[in-house]
Parts: structure tokens; sequence; C-alpha cells
């Protein structure tokens, strides 16, 4: 099976678009090297998709026929990111969480440096 249809079977990705794009925007490796979309997938293959700022790693355990269910993914893959880099990936998205509550959507914009050069 092809990576981008093997990592939108398994639900890493919402659509195949999006991981067929990521695959060719050097997002996904294969084994450790950068791929392209039409790469075969075969068992005991390891898969690193990154996620800002760190690399998820899977390990291949089976090839479905077909996209799965939410329930069915823990029979095709199973996930070998290390618990540090699994907590460092949850601290930065509840900060992303709640910077976005708070307003902050990233680097400040023209009219925000202005406003904050007169305060100073």
């Amino acid at each position: 099976m092809r990576i981008d249809k093997y990592i939108w079977a398994i639900r890493l990705f919402k659509t195949r678009t999006l991981s067929s794009k990521s695959c060719a925007d050097e997002k996904v490796k294969l084994n450790g090297v950068f791929i392209k979309p039409s790469k075969v997938v075969t068992i005991n293959d390891e898969i690193a998709i990154k996620v800002i700022p760190i690399w998820r790693t899977f390990k291949v355990l089976a090839i479905p026929k077909s996209r799965l269910s939410a329930k069915l993914v823990s029979e095709y893959v199973i996930e070998t990111t290390s618990e540090f880099d699994l907590k460092q990936l949850e601290e930065i998205q509840l900060q992303n969480r709640q910077n976005k509550l708070l307003g902050i959507k990233g680097r400040p914009t023209k009219k925000d440096r202005r406003d904050l050069d007169k305060l100073i």
C-alpha cells in the first residue's frame, strides 16, 4: 500500500490529500528517509511524522484494505514515540490553546508593534 494511503487509512491524517501533501513537503519519513507519497509500505516499517516540535514515530503491524474505524487502528500500527516527546508535544499544544483563548495569534502585526512602541 502507498504511504500516503496508509497514513490516511490508519487515521493519522484527516484526508488523503493532506497525507500526500505532507509526504511531498518532507514531513513524513519511512525508515529514517524522506519519501514520496507513492512509496510502498511493508510490515515492520518505521514511519515518522513531523508534528511541530517533535517527530511522532509508528511501527507498521499490518496493512489494512481500506480506511479503518478508530477502534481498529491499534491492530495495524503501534506508536513508538518516547514519553518525553509526547509530554513536550502536549505542553506546546496546551500553551497554543491558552494563547488562542487570550487572543494571541502568533507574531504581532504592524499595528500591534506600533501600539507596543507607543507604550514604551
